[in-house]
């Protein structure tokens, strides 16, 4: 029986794996990892499989430094800016995607935090989805307070998504302007209000394997089940604007890995999935149940349309 075939029968049994085993199974064949990722898949989570989107409620002048993004106010990128649409324009993009098929939405703003003002209206805003759209509705608002969170979740936001995006060793080579302590702190803060918690990271800002090992854990350690994979796609005027993306098996290969160390978690292909040749396809055969479809924050996606057609080709049932 080979290694990967051992690790796999122990996780089907219960069992949780170590960081060194996680580490070993980087280096074994892609095929063999990837098809043992998927019978865990199935095992855990059936061919259930869960879609979301995205608006980019508020856009740009981002306090924060972190490396990769293009509304950072630290980088030159000509990235769009505005402030925080109108309730007729979230709630009129939330029925629209309703309408395509799609079950869960989140609203996403640029910026280390909300004003008071901003919080106001989104909850006003949410609480008007709610009762207008049938949709599931999620929101990434930088770092909050449990009060702040207390409030999103009585008008109805029930998931808050907050990438904790690398290491906490690898974190401050990314970013100075708040910690990956300041990241965990207001997932804990979400938690506490009884908020689910969507957080991953990206890949190819020069991490190292052990960095994406360390990261998996620390989002197995928070309870965390829905995780997003984002692939680095570097922009112009950022400081990752010449790192060279990540290949295909790389993506398939960190996916698989997740599998094995969060066998019941949605692992969602999210930002740069456009830059693979097969939109990811290869990656849901390699134990990734989810995605965000439609368009990113500031770079282009993949329609609903081509994505529920995929979805249905592979077997999944969208829940």
């Amino acid at each position: 029986m080979s290694f990967i075939t051992l690790i796999k029968e122990k996780i089907l049994n219960g069992s949780s794996i170590t960081k060194e085993e996680a580490l070993q199974l980087f280096s074994q064949p892609l095929d063999e990892l990837c098809q043992n990722a998927n019978e865990i898949r199935m095992h855990y989570c059936q061919n259930n499989f869960d879609i979301c989107t995205i608006i980019n409620a508020k856009s740009g002048r981002c306090s924060e430094n972190c490396k990769y993004c293009a509304q950072s106010i630290h980088h030159n990128t000509n990235c769009e800016e505005y402030p925080l649409l109108t309730t007729e324009e979230i709630v009129c993009n939330a029925r629209y995607n309703a309408e395509k098929g799609v079950l869960r939405y989140s609203l996403v703003t640029s910026g280390r935090t909300l004003s008071e003002h901003e919080l106001t209206k989104i909850c006003s805003t949410v609480h008007q989805i709610k009762n207008a759209v049938p949709i599931h509705i999620c929101g990434s608002f930088g770092l909050l307070k449990k009060e702040q969170y207390q409030r999103l979740y009585d008008a109805g936001l029930t998931r808050i998504h907050n990438n904790l995006e690398t290491s906490k060793n690898n974190f401050p080579n990314m970013c100075t302007t708040h910690t990956f302590e300041d990241k965990v702190a207001a997932i804990g803060n979400a938690k506490e209000v009884g908020m689910y918690i969507c957080s991953g990271g990206i890949f190819g800002i020069g991490e190292s394997i052990r960095d994406r090992i360390d990261l998996a854990f620390s989002l197995n350690e928070l309870g965390v089940k829905s995780v997003p994979i984002n692939l680095l796609n570097p922009i112009k005027g950022t400081p990752y604007e010449d790192l060279t993306p990540l290949s295909e098996e790389e993506i398939r290969r960190i996916v698989a890995v997740y599998r094995f160390i969060l066998p019941r978690a949605f692992i969602r292909l999210a930002g740069g999935r456009g830059l693979l040749n097969d939109k990811g396809r290869s990656c849901f055969l390699s134990g990734a149940n989810a995605v965000i479809s439609g368009d990113m924050l500031t770079t282009a996606g993949i329609s609903i349309e081509t994505d529920l057609q995929m979805i249905g080709e592979l077997g999944f049932e969208v829940k």
